[in-house]
């Protein structure tokens, strides 16, 4: 392990463990998440059901799976984070969407670490995951030692939770290190910091109400009664991690393919809503903001206009949409012109 936790250091990995694949005691957890519906739209969670839990049946042959971590935030985050909040007539996007595409990076280096490895034990079994398939990470990260689920379900570390997750399935055990312990004791400032009241308990989260899914992994109409709480959040939602005391202590991400690109950290709402589609095609290829597409961009940003100071220069760039080709945009842009109806 002293040489896996070398090789993984030199990829710019901030640590790496190995746990066992015996799960069994998450997946009562799992079939109540599912059967409340927490998953939403997310109908491949209930397909691929307890899969999840089970890494040699999604892998047959895993006897161990080595998980690690990348930083991602940038030095003083933190408080540009909240000055984008606090500033209305911004766009807020999730920090981790700010640069490359999370998954190309994470995937490419798991897999040179997977080749040194090789190189040591010669050939064998494997595969890399991240966020690809049916994988439990916070879960296998948290009995590979790299920390402990927080109250808002992300994994935690005394240096916080404001890096990726990736894993490896091997076909060879390794000595498991030890699983991590709590320390989150008697806080509840992510509960209290969610928008939209996602975090329905410690460690219960339904996702049919927070803001990441909702704009990212939901496909229609966002459901009225929470779009004003949505605010200026466009793409995804730190506001649990903000909130997080031990985000005090995150360390700097040290990958350059993670810095900003297109100004995505002081864009305006009016700026973005102005791109067409060959635009947001060429800004964003690459970026992880990519996959949801034009249509749902649109969508996403006439929520934030919609809740931006009642400028003329927002309500002209809604009217320049009120009759966009979509539906689904012309639904949000509707009900953004009502909420400034004589206010400008």
């Amino acid at each position: 392990m002293r040489d896996l936790r070398e090789w993984a250091r030199e990829l710019g990995f901030a640590s790496v463990g190995a746990g066992g694949i015996d799960l069994a005691s998450a997946e009562p957890g799992l079939l109540e998440w599912l059967a409340a519906g927490f998953h939403g739209d997310m109908d491949y969670m209930a397909r691929h059901g307890l899969k999840r839990a089970r890494p040699a049946e999604l892998v047959p042959g895993t006897a161990s799976v080595i998980s690690v971590r990348m930083n991602y935030w940038p030095e003083r985050g933190l408080d540009a984070a909240r000055a984008v909040q606090a500033d209305a007539s911004l766009a807020a996007i999730s920090r981790y969407a700010h640069g490359r595409d999370y998954h190309k990076v994470m995937r490419n280096r798991l897999q040179k670490l997977a080749d040194r490895i090789g190189e040591a034990v010669g050939a064998f079994g494997h595969r890399v995951f991240v966020d690809s398939a049916p994988v439990l990470e916070v879960e296998l990260a948290t009995r590979a030692g790299l920390g402990w689920r927080g109250k808002h379900t992300l994994l935690l570390t005394r240096e916080g939770s404001l890096f990726f997750l990736g894993e490896i399935y091997v076909d060879f055990a390794l000595p498991a290190d030890g699983a991590g312990t709590g320390h989150c004791g008697k806080c509840t400032a992510c509960l209290q910091a969610c928008p939209t009241g996602a975090i329905v308990a410690p460690y219960r989260l339904d996702a049919r109400r927070c803001i990441s899914y909702l704009t990212i992994e939901h496909a229609g109409s966002i459901p009225e009664p929470l779009r004003a709480q949505i605010g200026n959040r466009v793409y995804g939602c730190d506001d649990c991690q903000i909130a997080c005391p031990w985000n005090r202590f995150a360390q700097p991400a040290e990958e350059g393919d993670f810095s900003v690109r297109n100004g995505l950290d002081r864009a305006t709402l009016v700026e973005l809503f102005g791109w067409d589609e060959d635009t947001f095609r060429t800004r964003l290829a690459g970026s992880p903001i990519y996959r949801i597409g034009h249509e749902r961009w649109l969508r996403n940003l006439a929520v934030g206009l919609g809740n931006a100071p009642a400028t003329p220069e927002v309500v002209a760039a809604l009217r320049a949409r009120a009759d966009d080709p979509s539906e689904l945009v012309r639904e949000h842009v509707a009900w953004a012109l009502a909420r400034h109806a004589g206010r400008v």
